[in-house]
């Protein structure tokens, strides 16, 4: 058992730990992610609970684990689409600060997130970082994955 660079998310900086390779017909190393949606999830707590500014591949990873379009989310933040669809492609240095709280805060309750985090926390996290660090889900229970404490 080791880390899986879990990049299907769309995401780069997720690991999965605790997987269990498998050998395909073929004699490659694959595995099986059973309970995607819990995954993603654990995944998409990790992005909400973040303590620094959210990248824009965060942002459309929340947006279509919530089901909106660029536009239902541009509506909903009182802003246009294309403001979406540059922060996401990452075509601006960051993301509006009050959009991205409120957006971390649209995410929780409709993802049902248990973030244990205020109003005044989350709108003090979308602060701009260097670095992006990443999501280690523990993937030893697949009935139950959990975002393990940053190092």
């Amino acid at each position: 058992m080791t880390g899986y660079p879990y990049q299907e998310c769309g995401l780069d900086n997720v690991i999965i730990e605790g997987v269990n390779f498998l050998v395909d017909d073929k004699g490659e190393e694959t595995i099986a992610i059973p309970n995607i949606n819990g995954l993603h999830r654990a995944i998409a707590t990790g992005i909400v609970a973040k303590k620094s500014s959210l990248t824009g591949r965060e942002l459309r990873f929340l947006r279509t684990e919530m089901g909106l379009t660029q536009a239902e989310l541009a509506h909903t933040v009182h802003r246009e689409p294309l403001s979406i669809s540059r922060w996401e492609r990452g075509e601006v240095a960051e993301i509006d600060p009050n959009a991205e709280a409120l957006i971390r805060l649209l995410a929780k309750e409709a993802l049902d997130l248990e973030v244990e985090a205020t109003v005044r926390e989350i709108t003090g996290w979308s602060v701009p970082s260097a670095l992006t660090p990443p999501l280690v889900i523990d993937g030893s229970d697949t009935d139950n994955y959990r975002l393990k404490p940053a190092a």
